[in-house]
């Protein structure tokens, strides 16, 4: 294994385009044409192909000046913007890997990350602490500001892009390494995926027809670009199909940006779509909503009103992944004319997977079949292992875990359970870390009883635990339709729920009981990961108490 990736400019085989390649393309072609569109202060600054590429070389050029050796690290730290685009397209120039950290990471995360890419500069823009975040590089790690306020640095990006650009346009050898991408860490310390220009570019450029992305497309880059799936599906689509993207400036903002832009393909986590869902059921409770909807021609006004609402009213394409999705929460978008095609990847096969594209109704469930060159199957233990190239190349700095990863054949195992129908439709059944064993021995896949406990609407967070507890156990946080009723009619509503999914289990599956927190779990309080996926383990940690304590009813209110 070699232990320093490398990047190198040769010619390559035919069929996988560098992104590089199709910059220059656009640069020629559409050099006048918009392609990012970046909100600030209420303003858009907007780029076309020709001032990105213009700006990437500047970038690059300035990179050039450090004399640093080939194939040297050099980390992305900031939300999403147009300058995230800019260098990173500018580190390929130069012949460097790129190493984004997630905006929201809390200073073990990025001391580790830092120290263990051992990165040569570092790129910071927007964060969500910055004072903490940035006290928590070190000064031997140079840095460059993104030109936003509250980001200070060694250089700003004014004084960084006052140069002369590259004259040459590089293009990459794709066997080199092109990022090494750390994982959200929602199972412990982060691990380097390390990825070649040909693993996460076959992805890149092979799911725009699927996802019949062109460059009449609008796309929204507001998912953190540090993780696998909006670099693959926005940032690198982007430049293979020649659409637009445009950013979002704020969580303040977020939907002022959205209605903006009113973006053509809409890819979201199961977190949003809930809070797209409460953000409706608050103005519009489910009695009335269900009333207007058997009206005719009301109904379809009602549709799109709430379509405009969200700033969606154009999008032809509505995906989420991350995480599974609720097939009741996708049957209610459904009906108000807005069908979720799920997806799966990890950032290990560059969120190349499945997808469940075009919609089927009688698929909602399963996170579809795999995508074209990607071959899926299930080991005895019923674990969903994949094989194809956009797979990466090994977790770098540990030939130990890489080995664990892959089976002798070649295929990646994910951790994922699952089953694969006739139509090769995949269904997760769970995660083979998050099954538990109670205390009578029995082991349970908490995963499927979470996503019943979540058809109630007045559920916004749940998380089924119990190991070594004598029943499982649900923990919840309740969303904004809950705070609108009693308390009593809530804990009617979750008592019925709680039956009628006990019902459908087995006996050592059964919930005891649901436990009310009053304090939403983020990614602030250490809940969440990046991509608002549920820390098991660290919930599990923080709250065994309340979880191991003795309870009288089938619902309690937790103050926590």
């Amino acid at each position: 294994m070699n232990r320093t990736p490398t990047s190198s400019f040769v010619s390559h085989k035919p069929g996988v385009m560098s992104p590089l390649e199709r910059l220059y393309h656009w640069e020629q072609s559409r050099k006048d044409e918009n392609y990012l569109s970046q909100p600030d202060q209420g303003e858009y600054r907007h780029y076309t192909w020709g001032q990105v590429a213009d700006l990437a070389r500047r970038v690059a050029a300035r990179i050039n000046e450090r004399n640093l050796a080939p194939g040297s690290r050099i980390a992305i730290f900031a939300k999403n913007c147009a300058e995230w685009f800019i260098t990173d397209l500018a580190i390929m120039m130069s012949g460097h890997i790129s190493v984004p950290i997630f905006a929201t990471a809390g200073e073990s995360t990025i001391k580790h990350v830092l120290e263990h890419a051992d990165a040569k500069l570092v790129f910071v823009g927007k964060l969500e602490n910055a004072e903490s975040q940035l006290a928590a590089i070190d000064s031997r790690f140079p840095t460059v500001s993104f030109p936003y306020p509250g980001t200070p640095a060694n250089y700003s990006w004014n004084e960084f892009i006052d140069c002369d650009p590259i004259k040459d346009s590089p293009i990459p050898d794709m066997q080199s390494t092109m990022t090494i991408i750390y994982t959200s860490g929602s199972t412990g310390v982060p691990k380097g995926v390390v990825h070649t220009y040909h693993s996460i570019c076959w992805a890149a450029q092979n799911c725009i027809e699927p996802l019949t992305t062109t460059k009449e497309d609008k796309l929204l880059s507001y998912l953190p670009l540090a993780h696998i799936t909006e670099r693959v599906l926005i940032e690198l689509a982007s430049l293979y199909s020649g659409s637009h993207v445009s950013f979002v400036e704020s969580l303040d903002t977020f939907q002022r940006d959205v209605q903006a832009s009113r973006p053509t393909l809409f890819v979201s986590v199961p977190r949003l779509w809930t809070k797209f869902q409460m953000g409706i059921l608050a103005k519009l409770p489910q009695k009335k909503l269900n009333l207007l909807l058997r009206i005719p021609v009301i109904n379809k006004l009602i549709i799109k009103k709430i379509k405009k609402g969200l700033g969606l009213d154009k999008t032809r394409l509505f995906a989420s992944g991350s995480a599974p999705l609720a097939p009741a929460t996708i049957e209610w978008f459904a009906k108000i004319d807005i069908p979720i095609c799920e997806g799966w990847g990890m950032t290990e096969n560059s969120a190349y997977g499945t997808a469940s594209v075009p919609f089927r109704h009688d698929k909602i469930g399963t996170i579809g079949k795999a995508y074209a060159g990607v071959t899926i199957r299930t080991s005895q233990e019923g674990e969903i292992q994949v094989k194809a190239p956009c797979n990466m190349k090994e977790y770098y700095l540990d030939e130990e875990k890489t080995k664990e990863v892959f089976t002798e054949d070649g295929y990646l195992r994910t951790g994922d359970k699952g089953v694969i129908d006739n139509e090769g439709y995949v269904k997760i059944t769970g995660r083979l870390k998050d099954i538990f064993k109670t205390a009578k021995g029995k082991y349970v896949t908490p995963a499927p009883i979470e996503a019943k406990l979540m058809e109630n609407a007045y559920i916004e967070q749940v998380c089924v635990t119990g190991n070594n507890l004598p029943q499982p156990i649900a923990l919840v946080v309740l969303g904004e339709e809950a705070r609108q009723v009693s308390s009593a009619e809530v804990d009617t509503s979750l008592k019925n729920t709680l039956h009628e999914v006990n019902s459908q289990l087995e006996s050592h599956q059964r919930v005891a009981r649901i436990l009310i927190m009053q304090n939403e779990w983020s990614i602030d309080n250490g809940l969440l990961t990046p991509t608002l996926k549920v820390k098991r383990h660290v919930l599990e940690s923080r709250f065994d108490s309340i979880i191991q304590a003795k309870y009288g009813s089938e619902i309690a209110r937790i103050e926590a």
